[in-house]
Formats: C-alpha cells, sequence, structure tokens
C-alpha cells in the first residue's frame, strides 16, 4: 500500500480545518534568542544573576530530559490513537529497572532495564486498550497505580540487606560517560563571570551545553530527532499517524490497524520508562521512592502544549525544566521569575483580546498577570513552602493561555475493534 495512498485516505478527517503554519528552524531559533534576551533582562532588571547562571541551566537541561522522553512517549502512543496518561506509572517502573539492573549489571544495563521495565507498563496498557477495548483513561490510571505498587514491593524485596540499599532506595549506581569541552567551559565560565548583557547570558547557555554533559542527554536529544523523522518522513510514520486520525481509512487501505497501536504504545513504555531512567543513573546515581514526582504528567502536559509535535514538545520540556530548576535555586530566584509571569500573561491577554477575539481568556490573563505583578512588587522573596509549586502552576498556565489552537489526533481515544474498516 502506498503513502500516497494513505495520504488520500485521511484527507477527509481534516478537510476544511485550517491551514497552519508549521516552524522550522529558523523560527525556532529566532524565538530561542528572543527567550534568552528576555531572561537577560530580566536579570539585569531584578538582580538575580542565578536565574541565567551556568548552573541553573544545566540543572534546567537535567529536569527537562525526563519530562521530554516522558512526553516522546505520549506523542508515540496518542499519534497511533491510544490515550496514554500511564507514563508515570510506566516512568516509575523505569526507576526501578534502572536501580536494579544498573546495580547489579552496570549504567549501560540500567539503561536497558529502565526501557523494558517501562515497555512492560506500555504492553499492559496495549493489551488493555488495544486488545480488550478498556478505556483509555481508566486503563492509564490503573497503571500508574500499579506501577507505584510494583516498584515499591520489588524495592523492598530485592534493595532490602544491599550495602546502601533499603526498602526504599537501591544501593548507589555506577555513573554514565559525561562529557566536558575542556578549554571552552572554562573560557566561556569567564565570559560568564563577566555579567555582560546578554552575552554572558549566551556563555551560560553555551557552557552549560558543554560541561559534564550526560550521554544519556544526546541520546534523548537524538530520539527527538528520529521520532521527527520516523514519524513524519517514512511511510511506516504516515501509516502510523493514518491510525491515530482515522483507523477505519487507514484498515480499508490494508493497514493492520491493532498491530500499529500497539508497537506505538510498546515504544511508548519504553521512553517514559526510559525517562525514569535518567532519574535514577543520572540525575540521582541511585534509585528512590517517589522520585518521579508527577513528571509524568508534566511529560503529557508538555506533549499537550507542544500540539503533538516534537518540536513543540521539545519546547514544552525544556520550559517545565528551567521552572523546576529555578525553584531549586530558592525563593528569591522564584521572586524574580514572578515578573517575567507577569509580563507574558499581560502580552498573551492583549494578543488574546487584539488579534484572536478571545474577550474571556484575554481578560483573565491579564486579571493574572496583574496579580502576579503585584506580588512581585509587594513581596521580597516567595514563601519556602509555595517555591516547589512553581513547575506545576506553570503547567496550569500554560495550558489555561496557551491551549487555544491546539488540535489532538482526530481518532485519540476512541476504541476500534477489528474489522470495524470492512
Amino acid at each position: 500500500m502506498s503513502a500516497a495512498g494513505l495520504e488520500v485516505g485521511t484527507k477527509p478527517v481534516t478537510a476544511g480545518a485550517p491551514k497552519r503554519r508549521r516552524y522550522g528552524l529558523r523560527e525556532y531559533a529566532v524565538v530561542a534568542v528572543g527567550v534568552l534576551a528576555v531572561i537577560a533582562v530580566l536579570r539585569v532588571v531584578t538582580g538575580a544573576d542565578d536565574i541565567a547562571s551556568s548552573g541553573a541551566l544545566a540543572a534546567a537541561i537535567g529536569l527537562a530530559v525526563p519530562i521530554g522522553l516522558a512526553g516522546l512517549g505520549g506523542l508515540w502512543s496518542e499519534r497511533a490513537g491510544v490515550v496514554n496518561i500511564g507514563l508515570e506509572g510506566m516512568m516509575i517502573l523505569g526507576t526501578w529497572g534502572a536501580g536494579f539492573f544498573g546495580y547489579h549489571m552496570g549504567p549501560w544495563m540500567g539503561v536497558v532495564g529502565a526501557i523494558l521495565m517501562g515497555m512492560l507498563g506500555g504492553l499492559i496498557h496495549a493489551v488493555a486498550t488495544v486488545t480488550f477495548g478498556v478505556d483509555h483513561i481508566v486503563s492509564g490510571v490503573a497503571i500508574n497505580i500499579v506501577g507505584l505498587g510494583v516498584a515499591k514491593y520489588l524495592a523492598a524485596r530485592f534493595f532490602s540487606g544491599l550495602p546502601g540499599g533499603g526498602p526504599t532506595q537501591s544501593p548507589p549506581i555506577k555513573d554514565l560517560p559525561a562529557f566536558t569541552l575542556p578549554g571552552v567551559s572554562d573560557g566561556l565560565g569567564d565570559i560568564e563571570r563577566k555579567n555582560w548583557f546578554f552575552v554572558s547570558d549566551l556563555a551560560a547557555v553555551l557552557r552549560a551545553l558543554c560541561t559534564n554533559l550526560s550521554i544519556l542527554t544526546i541520546i534523548a536529544v537524538l530520539l527527538f530527532v528520529g521520532t521527527w523523522w520516523v514519524l513524519w518522513r517514512t511511510p511506516f510514520g504516515l501509516r502510523l499517524r493514518s491510525v491515530g486520525e482515522s483507523p477505519v481509512a487507514a484498515e480499508s487501505l490494508g493497514v493492520h490497524v491493532l498491530r500499529y497501536k500497539f508497537l506505538a504504545v510498546l515504544v511508548s513504555g519504553g521512553l517514559a520508562g526510559l525517562g525514569g531512567g535518567f532519574l535514577a543513573l543520572v540525575a540521582a546515581n541511585i534509585y528512590r521512592d517517589g522520585q518521579t514526582g508527577g513528571r509524568g504528567y508534566i511529560g503529557l502536559a508538555a506533549m499537550i502544549f507542544g500540539n503533538w509535535r516534537p518540536g513543540g514538545l521539545l519546547s514544552g520540556a525544556a520550559l517545565f525544566g528551567y521552572t523546576d530548576a529555578v525553584q531549586l535555586r530558592g525563593g528569591a530566584t522564584v521572586h524574580a521569575f514572578l515578573l517575567l509571569f507577569a509580563v507574558i500573561l499581560v502580552a498573551v491577554g492583549v494578543w488574546q483580546i487584539v488579534r484572536n477575539r478571545r474577550l474571556v481568556q484575554g481578560i483573565l490573563a491579564l486579571v493574572v498577570g496583574v496579580l502576579v505583578a503585584w506580588w512581585y512588587f509587594a513581596a521580597d522573596a516567595v514563601p519556602a513552602e509555595l517555591t516547589g509549586t512553581t513547575p506545576y502552576v506553570t503547567t496550569l498556565l500554560v495550558l489555561a493561555f496557551a491551549s487555544q489552537r491546539l488540535r489532538m489526533p482526530a481518532a485519540d481515544g476512541q476504541i476500534y475493534r477489528k474489522g470495524e474498516g470492512a
């Protein structure tokens, strides 16, 4: 069956829909430079130098990778029409797999173990939703509960009594390789310490990218590129996406719908498990109970923010990872971030009213922006009890004000039985 035939088969699904502009590398580069300029201005205005330091940005990269991998897993699943809110449970299984295999067989086998344990969660979700037609949301919630319980049991069963281990954590795991560019890193550090506007901020970004960068981070970036190429540049990807848009049309053209759905959910579980493995192997070098901290849900939000596309997902993961890193730097840094929140919300409000003619959303964004600005000027710091909520509040705000033009796959979440296209 030709790829062209599938393209024709999916056209009725999107007929009449407005054509959306696709952003390329140039547009993303312009956005990245603009964001960096805004952060540089924020650093100068607020005096919070740590908001754009290489240390904060390196932490943001480390925190963005597991979120991005979880979201990438969700993208594979939902592009094939299977909603996967079980990403958190698959990540949890991945953390245990990384801890167990990583301790006994080395860190690279920990990577394999994380992927396999995540795929186990994906297999359960695929059997439930694709084979037996269980509601996708119900199955996903069950995966999260089962993943948490299984990881707790296995940790208590296999880590207790080991040196450095216990019922809630594994023994320490050896490090995966990491890369630093000697000379370049030190030179960029010197420029960063000059506190030059924009130039020092750019040096901080580059230093974060070439200092102690884990090989698993590089692999994660390659997985994003590979996902884009496979799903949007190959006949296999076209068939998989057609299954998520119109399984009836796809099956009528000879595509084995259930097989593609099953495979996509398995890949989804493996990617989410790898995200959990990153937390155990790179972020902490140890498995701990509760290590994911809800990052599977944030990954799902990043996927929605990215409109079910790898580039947008990567941007969302970077945003949530950065806000997570900012809250780890303390209340003073989060306080400076409030000013940025206020400016963004006001800009979004004006945009919604003037350009999109959405009065209610625009007024709501303006009101929230003014309240955040008042909070910034009325207080000198954010209470420690609230700093930990920064990434979650960011998630809610982004989904509330930036989700007006999103389009999920047309058949996402629908139960499909073999033969419906006959």
